[in-house]
């Protein structure tokens, strides 16, 4: 193969280094010269023998090959996704029916303060005091709607037709004193500043103080006088 042109003058080397293939392509030429007067053809460049060496270096270079039926693998660990279970549902408390409340208070009866003493049955003083259980103790109260001590007191025996003095003072003064041992369900207990009834044993029954109710209670007076009316 040829290659024709107009060139004055060639004398060069070239060389082409592939360093990824290994490929070394390296060219020759011996210097040449051409006159002017010549018909501008140039000698015959001989490629066979240019690319004899790169044929080499392709010739011994390894060769790298894979079946056609070669496959690619990657182990991959599995994973297995759980479902973390529902938090539980609070169980909603069933509200007590208005009818159930009132069951359950019928079903369970008040405690009394204190036992009702048996010296109330066939008393006529202790039996109108009984009914006033549970009435609350109002300062300078002298109706069922509430009662201080001597109110209470001046209002049962107002009951049986007997008009007593409005203070505990006045109630010891219009009585007889006598002694415990002498005294019977009805008289009545006298401490300073305070009036109840003696419901026989070691029982009384009275408006004690503001906050609280009339009950059935022990005597608790450490030196209690005793009174009769009548």
């Amino acid at each position: 193969m040829a290659a024709t042109g107009q060139i004055g003058t060639v004398g060069r080397r070239t060389a082409v280094v592939a360093a990824s293939s290994g490929l070394v392509v390296s060219m020759l030429s011996s210097p040449a010269s051409a006159t002017a007067g010549d018909a501008g053809s140039l000698p015959a460049v001989d490629t066979a023998a240019l690319t004899a060496s790169a044929r080499a270096v392709l010739d011994s270079a390894p060769v790298v090959t894979s079946p056609a039926d070669a496959t690619w693998t990657v182990d991959i660990p599995a994973v297995t996704a759980e479902t973390p279970p529902p938090p539980p549902t609070p169980a909603k408390a069933k509200a007590a029916s208005r009818s159930a409340a009132r069951a359950a208070a019928v079903a369970k009866p008040a405690v009394a303060a204190f036992a009702v003493p048996q010296a109330v049955a066939g008393n006529a003083v202790l039996e109108i005091a009984a009914k006033y259980v549970g009435t609350p103790y109002v300062s300078g109260g002298t109706t069922p709607a509430g009662f201080d001590c001597s109110g209470f007191v001046g209002y049962v025996y107002a009951q049986l037709g007997v008009s007593l003095p409005r203070t505990s003072g006045g109630i010891k003064a219009a009585g007889t004193i006598i002694s415990r041992a002498d005294a019977r369900p009805g008289d009545i207990i006298w401490s300073p500043g305070h009036v109840a009834l003696y419901a026989g044993g070691d029982s009384q029954i009275d408006s004690p103080r503001p906050g609280k109710t009339i009950q059935f209670r022990a005597i608790w007076q450490s030196a209690p006088v005793f009174i009769r009316i009548g």
